[in-house]
């Protein structure tokens, strides 16, 4: 889900800058920094960038470059005029000397203090801009969900890799696990031989068919091969199956720790291991998909 997007828009003089970053989450968590002349519009933003991205930590910034010098501070030049006459005519009442560059400059910085001498205006966007913003945002969103779709095959082609060497590691257990039942069965008899005891040979072929049993990973490894076979389908049929690929994932790692808790070997121990990190960079890659 990371990815970095770009948009940008002319409408008059000015341009329109739409950068949008993601990040891996859970939900989808969008942050927006927007010009204050904007701010009518970020309803819209919202909606738009929440139907193209779906999930993750986003954060959208929108820049404005103009070529006319614009401001929205203006002079009321008829409340500074009238302030202005009060205030020589009050001076003059009070006897202080008015005809100076002194008196001109402390009158001006006061002047410009007073109530309703400097307003600030904000100007509602009109429709065409409002239109030029969304254009710029759903160019952004378009050009970030395109690298994450090209960095998704990418991730999708690495998590197939490790599915197979999964079941690599899988198959090479076979030969320790047929040698191993041989060894569990001489190591038994041999420790029986050892004791100064009469032993049932009906009754020890039960018990030992019985403990074999439980050490048996058939089950394990017929589930571990299905969990794979679907997580290589639902990975080349399916969209948004970055949640349903983490869920097959802990199924997988289930079927992993049961065949680690059953091995009683040590060449199968160190294969379980190998299959145990593998899967966990499936579950951290896992989280980069949709």
């Amino acid at each position: 889900m990371t990815g970095f997007g770009k948009g940008e828009a002319v409408f008059r003089n000015k341009k329109i800058t739409v950068e949008i970053r993601s990040l891996n989450s859970k939900q989808l968590d969008l942050s927006l920094r927007l010009p204050s002349a904007y701010r009518q519009s970020e309803y819209e933003i919202r909606n738009l960038v929440s139907r193209a991205l779906q999930r993750g930590k986003v954060d959208l910034f929108v820049s404005v470059e103009t070529q006319a010098v614009e401001t929205s501070a203006h002079i009321n030049r008829e409340a500074f005029a009238a302030y202005a006459g009060e205030l020589r005519e009050a001076a003059k009442a009070a006897g202080l000397e008015t005809d100076t560059k002194e008196w001109d400059a402390a009158a001006l910085a006061a002047l410009l203090r007073l109530p309703d001498v400097v307003t600030t205006e904000t100007e509602a966007i009109g429709e065409e801009e409002h239109a030029a913003l969304l254009a710029a945002v759903e160019s952004a969103a378009a050009h970030l969900d395109a690298f994450r779709q090209q960095e998704g095959a990418t991730l999708i082609a690495d998590l197939l890799r490790r599915v197979d060497l999964i079941e690599q590691y899988k198959a090479q257990v076979e030969p320790f696990e047929k040698a191993r039942t041989e060894n569990i069965r001489a190591r038994i008899l041999d420790n029986l031989s050892k004791l100064p005891v009469e032993v049932d040979s009906n009754r020890l072929e039960q018990e030992m068919i019985f403990y074999l049993e439980k050490l048996d990973i058939t089950e394990e490894k017929v589930r571990l091969t299905n969990h794979c076979r679907y997580f290589r389908e639902v990975a080349a049929g399916e969209e948004g199956a970055g949640r349903k690929l983490g869920f097959i994932a802990q199924e997988m790692g289930r079927e992993i720790n049961t065949l680690g808790s059953k091995s009683n070997e040590s060449n199968m121990q160190i294969l379980v291991v190998k299959m145990k990190d593998e899967l966990e960079k499936i579950k951290e890659q896992v989280l980069n998909i949709l």
